[in-house]
C-alpha cells in the first residue's frame, strides 16, 4: 500500500478503489479547472438552515433550468457546424452530407468504463477524422430504471471542444431524445473478434435509449492486440481505425447479422462509422491509459473538465464535509477508498516530499451501510460528504451522488489506495 500522486497512476487507484466501495469513481485525469462559461451565479445558492449547526452556511442546491444560449465566441465548434440544425426524429435527417462521424456504446459495466471508452471513441475520431457523437452514460451501479446521464451533464462540452479544435457532439443535439423513429444503421462487431467466449456483440441498453435497430457485422480478427490470447481483449486504435477508410472495409465485410426488430442485414455504415464497444483499445499495450504516453489521456483525456454547474457543488460539498463556512478557502486534502489510519503519517510524507504541501485533512466515500465501520472513519477524524444528509439523490437525481463524490476525488491531493 502506498500513496499514489502522479495523475496517471492514479487512474489505476480510482479504479481499485471503485471494487472496494461498490461505486465507480472517475479517474483523477479528469480534473476540475475553472472555466470561462458560468452556469450560475453564487445568488443561485440557498441559505443553509440555522437550525443545523454542523451545517455549512451555504447549502448545495441545484441551480435552476437554464436556456442555452450559444455563444459563437465561447463556443466556436457548436453543433451547428457540424449538423443541419437542432435535433430531428431519424438522425440521419441531421448530418451534413459531406461530413463523417463516429460513434460507440456503453456497456452498462461501469461509469469509469464509460468514461474510458469515451475517451477512445474521441481519440478515434481524431485519427480518422471524423466527428465523434458521444452517447449518454449508464450504469448497472444505479438502479435499472435509472434515467441515462447526459455527458455534457457531467463534462464540459464547449471547453472540450475549444481544447481539442474540433466539433464533439452529443446523441441528445443529433436526435430528439422522445424521437419515436427506430432507426436502421449497420456497426462494426468488435467484441466477438477480441473476446474469445463471446458469440454475440457487446450488448448496450444504449440501443434501446437512442432508438436504434442495429445490424453487427464482424470485424477481422486481426484487429485482436494479442493474438490467441483469451486472457485479454484489447484491439488497437490503428487497426479499427483502418475500417474507417474505403479499401479496409471493402476488403473485410462478411455477412452482417440481421437487425434485431427490422431483421434487416445492413453493412457497416460508411458515413457514421459505429462500433460495438470501445473499452479494450490500446495503442501499444493492455490497460495503457494509466501510462505517460498514452494516447487517448494525451490528446483526449487531460482536456475533459467537470461543467461548471458541478464544480460549484464540489466547492460546497467539501465545505460542508470539512464543516467550512462558505467563505472559508478549501485545504489541501487526499482521499482514501477504506479506513487504514496506520498509513496516514506515511501519506503526509510523501505528498510533502512530492509536492512540497502540508495534508492535514482526510475524506473518504463509500457507499457503505454499515454504522460500524463509518464509526470508525469518524473515530479516524476522517470526513465525508453526508448525501444522506443533503439529499443529493432527492434534489439532483441519482447520479449525483456518484458525479460530486468523483469530483471531491479529483480535487484531493494524492490518494492512497491498496495495490
Amino acid at each position: 500500500m502506498q500513496l499514489i500522486a502522479s495523475r496517471k497512476r492514479f487512474i489505476l487507484a480510482i479504479l481499485l478503489s471503485a471494487s472496494f466501495t461498490g461505486v465507480f469513481f472517475l479517474p483523477h485525469v479528469l480534473r476540475i479547472g475553472s472555466s470561462p462559461v458560468q452556469n450560475f451565479e453564487e445568488s443561485d445558492l440557498e441559505s443553509w438552515s440555522s437550525s443545523n449547526p454542523t451545517a455549512t452556511k451555504c447549502e448545495v442546491s441545484r441551480p435552476p433550468a437554464a436556456t442555452v444560449v450559444v455563444d459563437p465566441l465561447l463556443d466556436p465548434l457548436h453543433s451547428f457546424v457540424s449538423l443541419n440544425g437542432p435535433p430531428t426524429a431519424a438522425y440521419k435527417d441531421n448530418l451534413r452530407n459531406h461530413t463523417k462521424y463516429i460513434t460507440s456504446w456503453g456497456s452498462s459495466a461501469g461509469w469509469a468504463n464509460d468514461v474510458i471508452s469515451l475517451m477512445n471513441l474521441i481519440y478515434l475520431g481524431l485519427i480518422t477524422d471524423r466527428v465523434s457523437i458521444l452517447p449518454p452514460h449508464t450504469s448497472t451501479h444505479l438502479p435499472w430504471e435509472s434515467p441515462s446521464l447526459p455527458f455534457g451533464e457531467a463534462f464540459d462540452v464547449p471547453r472540450l471542444r475549444r481544447a481539442l479544435g474540433t466539433p464533439v457532439l452529443e446523441w441528445r443535439e443529433v436526435k430528439q431524445t422522445d424521437s419515436e423513429v427506430l432507426d436502421d444503421i449497420g456497426c462494426w462487431n468488435v467484441w466477438e473478434s477480441v473476446q474469445y467466449s463471446a458469440n454475440t456483440p457487446r450488448h448496450s441498453i444504449v440501443h434501446d435509449k437512442l432508438r436504434l435497430d442495429i445490424s453487427y457485422t464482424k470485424t477481422p480478427q486481426w484487429i485482436k492486440m494479442i493474438p490467441n490470447y483469451e486472457h485479454d481483449q484489447h484491439c488497437t486504435f490503428w487497426s479499427l481505425a483502418a475500417l474507417a477508410f474505403p479499401d479496409a472495409r471493402a476488403a473485410n465485410l462478411v455477412p452482417p447479422l440481421p437487425s434485431p426488430q427490422h431483421q434487416l442485414s445492413l453493412p457497416p455504415d460508411e458515413q457514421l462509422l459505429c462500433f460495438d464497444y470501445l473499452y479494450y483499445v490500446a495503442a501499444q499495450e493492455p490497460f495503457e491509459i494509466g501510462l505517460d504516453y498514452s494516447p487517448a489521456w494525451r490528446y483526449v483525456g487531460q482536456h475533459m473538465h467537470w461543467t461548471p454547474v458541478l464544480d460549484r457543488l464540489t466547492n460546497e460539498y467539501i465545505r460542508h464535509s470539512l464543516r467550512l463556512d462558505a467563505e472559508d478557502p478549501i485545504p489541501p486534502f487526499y482521499f482514501r477508498p477504506r479506513p487504514a489510519g496506520r498509513l496516514s503519517g506515511l501519506v503526509k510524507a510523501e505528498i510533502w516530499e512530492q509536492k512540497q504541501l502540508a495534508v492535514n485533512h482526510v475524506i473518504i466515500t463509500s457507499d457503505e451501510k454499515d454504522p460500524a465501520w463509518w464509526q470508525d472513519v469518524s473515530g479516524l477524524g476522517w470526513w465525508t460528504p453526508d448525501h444522506a444528509e443533503l439529499k443529493t439523490e432527492e434534489r439532483f437525481g441519482v447520479w449525483y451522488p456518484v458525479l460530486i463524490d468523483a469530483a471531491i476525488h479529483s480535487r484531493g491531493s494524492g490518494v492512497c489506495g491498496d495495490r
